[in-house]
């Protein structure tokens, strides 16, 4: 598998990854019924940077690395994660992380924050906590799960 920087001509591929993530509702705060313009407007707008993971030129998985805040906040990195449903369970986000961490010292961040993540998406917040990251607030019922009802969200923080 290979990381590299997303390309406009990417976006097609992300596009397949992220509706079926939004459809579903269970892992990213945005509209279920969302457009591909809202998808793209979240997850590629212009203050972030772009990678995927593709393997014999699939885009199996992507990922953005941004400043969390700007101004005295902009030493901090926020990073976000999908993976195409097919190939859910082969490493792709873990891929995906290790790469955001080693792309993130390299750029002089300081640590990274993960604002919002569902707390009911397990794997997730276990394959964060084994790369370092802490749970450092639980957001009461703020994420409304399709299934489920109203769960918790995390705020995770790993420094670098």
């Amino acid at each position: 598998m290979q990381i590299r920087l997303a390309t406009d001509a990417d976006w097609p591929h992300l596009w397949a990854i992220i509706e079926p993530i939004m459809r579903e509702g269970e892992t990213f705060a945005l509209p279920r019924d969302g457009t591909e313009a809202v998808a793209r407007a979240y997850f590629a707008s212009p203050e972030k940077v772009n990678f995927v993971a593709e393997e014999d030129g699939v885009v199996l998985g992507a990922s953005y690395v941004r400043a969390n805040q700007q101004g005295g906040g902009s030493h901090i990195a926020n990073c976000g994660y999908m993976t195409a449903p097919a190939a859910r369970g082969r490493g792709i986000a873990r891929a995906l992380c290790a790469h955001s961490i080693d792309y993130c010292r390299a750029q002089g961040f300081q640590g990274i924050q993960f604002n919002f993540v569902v707390s009911t998406n397990e794997a997730a917040v276990h394959l964060w906590q084994s790369f370092g990251f802490d749970i450092l607030a639980r957001l009461p019922k703020a994420f409304n799960h399709p299934r489920l009802g109203l769960v918790d969200a995390l705020l995770m923080f790993k420094p670098l």
